[in-house]
């Protein structure tokens, strides 16, 4: 079956999820966890530049500027576990995004990523480009067969689809899907199904990772530009082991507890919890 949406499933996506659609319509993808709420905080009124520096330009309707409108929790709030208690520790975070992470140990570090990339594409009316491949044989975990009603299983090493529901493309559907998602696959599959890309390259919705056993990843939800020097400097979100609240890092090479992570960081990127080397700068292959 094709990744690809067929045209009644789009249909009843846009039904199922009402006027959160006007907004895809009018070139604005929003963030449909919010269920329409208006959001406080974002990480773009929030979060200034440095003196000096400009967010670089970016479409209306790309991931990046998705990235900057993510809302916040109130300042000061602490990042938690899925289980509702604060995470051990409460000094690497500037700010917490307000986004639901479920009531199971599933939305870790590449989980969270992936979370945010589907929302946008939801958001944006691309359901039939989510699709993220599976840890086992690399194949692809599509929305649009889930949404088609088929639900993937384990046969022998590698997964298999059947059909187990109706079709639904709804919103309820897309989550439901994601918690599947989260289970199957992680950073060790994520990063090869990436592209390799130079630092010197980095741009907002661009990812740091390391697959593995634990792996870990990061994403760079920013970036600003210095206009009299050409300096670059980017932001950083995570989430991390066990599932907690997605948050923007502070950088450790800030005494101030700038958020703002220097281009020229060197050999490796330093962050609270995880090293990167410099070569581990991971971009999405284009649909």
């Amino acid at each position: 079956m094709s990744s690809r949406l067929p045209a009644f499933i789009l249909a009843a996506a846009l039904f199922a999820t009402g006027p959160f659609f006007a907004s895809v319509a009018a070139g604005e993808p929003g963030y449909a966890w919010r269920n329409g709420a208006a959001a406080g905080d974002t990480l773009a009124s929030r979060i200034a530049p440095p003196l000096g520096f400009a967010r670089l330009e970016a479409a209306p309707a790309s991931f990046a500027t998705w990235l900057r409108g993510l809302p916040l929790k109130p300042a000061g709030a602490p990042v938690l576990l899925h289980t509702g208690a604060p995470k051990f520790r409460q000094d690497v975070h500037v700010a917490v995004i307000d986004i639901d992470m479920g009531a199971r140990d599933l939305q870790q570090c590449a989980d969270a990523i992936m979370r945010l990339r589907a929302e946008w594409q939801f958001a944006s009316g691309r359901l039939g480009d989510i699709a993220f491949n599976d840890t086992g044989a690399g194949k692809p975990i599509a929305f649009a067969r889930w949404a088609a009603g088929e639900r993937p299983h384990l046969s022998g090493r590698s997964l298999a689809w059947s059909r187990g529901a109706g079709a639904d493309a709804s919103y309820a559907s897309f989550r439901r899907y994601m918690d599947v998602v989260f289970i199957w696959a992680g950073t060790y599959s994520l990063e090869r199904e990436l592209v390799a890309k130079p630092v010197a390259e980095l741009a907002a919705g661009d990812l740091f990772i390391k697959g593995g056993f634990p792996g870990h990843a990061v994403l760079v939800a920013d970036v600003v530009e210095n206009r009299a020097t050409g300096e670059r400097r980017f932001l950083l979100v995570q989430s991390f082991m066990p599932a907690q609240d997605m948050h923007i890092l502070k950088s450790p090479a800030n005494a101030d507890g700038s958020p703002w992570y220097r281009l020229a960081f060197g050999d490796q990127l330093v962050t609270p919890e995880w090293t990167f080397p410099r070569d581990s700068l991971r971009s999405w292959r284009q649909p």
